[in-house]
C-alpha cells in the first residue's frame, strides 16, 4: 500500500500479529505501544535500523530486504527467530548477546558480512549465512547448541575456526567457497556430530578420488553433497584409513 506512516496502530495495543511488508516505512516507533506483540514482519520496506523499544513477548521478527547496516538495538528477551536476509549488514558485533538468550534461528543470508565474529549466541540452533563475503570463521566457540550452519556462496579458503565445543552441529553447507585443499576438510574432524556436509563447487572437489578422500577424513558422515554414504563406500574408506595408519 506504499505506507509511510503507521501511527494509527499505536491505539491497537492488543495486536499480536502484524505484517507491514512491501511498504515504504522508515520508522517503526508507533509499534512501541504494542506490548502484546508476538510476531512482526516488515520485509521490503525502507528501514535502515532494527532499533525498537524492547517488547516483552515478541518471538518472531522478519526485517528481510530492507537497508539495514547493523544489528544494534535488538533486545527482545523472548525472540526465538530473527530474519535480516537481504540487507547491507557488514558486521555482527552489535548483537545484544545479554538480551537475546532465547534466539534459536538467525537468518543473515545475502548481506555483506566478512566474518562470523559477534555471532556467539549460545542458544542458536540454525544459522544461515549464505551469500555474504565471509573470509574468516571467528567466535564460533560458544555455539554449543548449533545444529545447522549454512555458509554457501562465501569466500572461505580455510576452515580454521571450527571447534569441539560445537558438539551439536549436524548439517554444514560450504558450497561454492574457495576451499582448495582436502587438508582443510580434515579440520572438520573436531565436529563430533557432523552428519551432512555439502562441499560441491569448491576447488577441492576436483581432487582425484575426492569423495573417498573426504570419507577417510570424516568417517562418521551420513551424507556428502546431498548423496547418502553407502556402506561399501564406508568400508572402503575405513580400509584406506587403516592402511595409511599402518604405513606410518
Amino acid at each position: 500500500r506504499d505506507l509511510t506512516d503507521i501511527s494509527l496502530l499505536e491505539r491497537f495495543i492488543h495486536l499480536r500479529y502484524v505484517d507491514l511488508s512491501e511498504n515504504k516505512l522508515k520508522d517503526l516507533s508507533p509499534l512501541h505501544s504494542l506490548t502484546h506483540l508476538l510476531w512482526l514482519k516488515v520485509d521490503r520496506n525502507l528501514l535502515t535500523s532494527t532499533c525498537m523499544q524492547e517488547l516483552p513477548y515478541l518471538q518472531v521478527i522478519s526485517f528481510a530486504h530492507n537497508r539495514i547496516k547493523d544489528m544494534e538495538g535488538i533486545t527482545h528477551p523472548r525472540l526465538t527467530s530473527l530474519s535480516l536476509e537481504g540487507n547491507k549488514i557488514q558486521t555482527a558485533l552489535g548483537l545484544s548477546h545479554g538480551k537475546l538468550f532465547s534466539l534459536q534461528t538467525l537468518e543473515l543470508r545475502g548481506n555483506m558480512l566478512e566474518s562470523t565474529a559477534g555471532l556467539s549466541l549460545p542458544k542458536v540452533k540454525n544459522l544461515y549465512l549464505a551469500q555474504n563475503a565471509i573470509r574468516s570463521l571467528e567466535g564460533l566457540v560458544e555455539l554449543g547448541q548449533l545444529t545447522t550452519l549454512h555458509l554457501r556462496d562465501n569466500r572461505l579458503k580455510t576452515l580454521d575456526g571450527f571447534c569441539s565445543s560445537m558438539k551439536c552441529l549436524q548439517y554444514l553447507n560450504l558450497r561454492n567457497n574457495g576451499i582448495s585443499s582436502l587438508q582443510e576438510v580434515g579440520k572438520l574432524q573436531v565436529l563430533p556430530m557432523l552428519q551432512t556436509l555439502v562441499l560441491v563447487d569448491n576447488p577441492c572437489c576436483d581432487e582425484p578420488n575426492y569423495r573417498m578422500e573426504v570419507l577417510v577424513r570424516l568417517p562418521r558422515l551420513q551424507r556428502l553433497d546431498k548423496e547418502l554414504v553407502e556402506q561399501e563406500e564406508r568400508t572402503e574408506a575405513n580400509e584406506m584409513s587403516q592402511k595409511r595408519q599402518e604405513e606410518k
